[in-house]
């Protein structure tokens, strides 16, 4: 990787209140890692803006969320594979307006069909694989970079995938955009360093969600964990406490 590699500090556990009174933007709100990334930023305080392309999703992730006895989060409907600059603006626009900040973003949202051969991948799988996994990371926060910086201490965090497994034969689009997304995250480090915005990767550990289901077909998932600890990673990123891990991308294998 071209990023460094950093780890959670020993022992570490998400402290309550520790990100009270900031907003968090969530893409992919409604996955496995989405939702539980929702939740944990809830719990620790702060403002969940939840996004995806099936508003009847977000909104039973809100009714759930409610029920669990956690803030209220916000639905604001996305799809990243039409979405254009006008509805990033658009976002960005309505954050302003409903809240007059923005502390975090965080991209859950990634696009994965199956494991293919380059001579059988089709053309538009791969154009939309490349569009959600990169190029709709890029926009939605540019879109969302003036009111990042504007925050006393903001954090944009990007999930990766293990780089050993996903540069080998038929990952394809998925593999490819995994490797740009990190080439992202170190060039908007080195252009944000001296402001309050942090550039984050994250690296995590196996988990339980769909797209394992889709990539390890025949495997029971059922053994792999929950997404919850990464999740709370996140909010060791969003916080305060993950300024030492800026530029740098947060590894969990072998800790989540």
């Amino acid at each position: 990787m071209a990023l460094p590699l950093v780890r959670l500090p020993e022992s570490w556990t998400p402290a309550p209140g520790s990100l009270e009174g900031r907003v968090v933007l969530v893409t992919g709100a409604y996955g496995g890692l989405g939702a539980a990334v929702a939740r944990a930023v809830s719990r620790a305080g702060a403002t969940a803006v939840i996004t995806g392309r099936r508003k009847r999703q977000l909104e039973q992730l809100y009714d759930a969320m409610v029920g669990e006895g956690l803030p209220e989060p916000v639905i604001h409907p996305l799809d990243l594979e039409v979405a254009t600059p006008i509805d990033y603006e658009a976002l960005a626009d309505g954050l302003e307006r409903d809240f007059g900040r923005l502390d975090g973003i965080v991209h859950a949202a990634t696009s994965f069909k199956e494991l293919t051969p380059l001579a059988v991948h089709k053309p538009d799988d791969w154009l939309r694989v490349m569009h959600v996994n990169v190029s709709a990371p890029f926009a939605l926060t540019q879109a969302c970079m003036p009111l990042l910086t504007r925050a006393p201490d903001s954090a944009a965090v990007f999930v990766l995938d293990n780089p050993e497994l996903v540069q080998r034969a038929h990952w394809g689009a998925y593999g490819v955009s995994k490797a740009a997304l990190e080439r992202l995250v170190e060039i908007l480090h080195q252009e944000t360093e001296s402001s309050s915005l942090r550039a984050h990767a994250l690296l995590p550990a196996p988990m339980r969600t769909t797209l394992r289901r889709a990539a390890y077909f025949g495997e029971d998932t059922m053994i792999q964990p929950l997404p919850d600890a990464t999740a709370d990673a996140v909010v060791h990123l969003l916080s305060g406490q993950g300024k030492a891990a800026r530029g740098a991308a947060l590894d969990l294998r072998g800790q989540a």
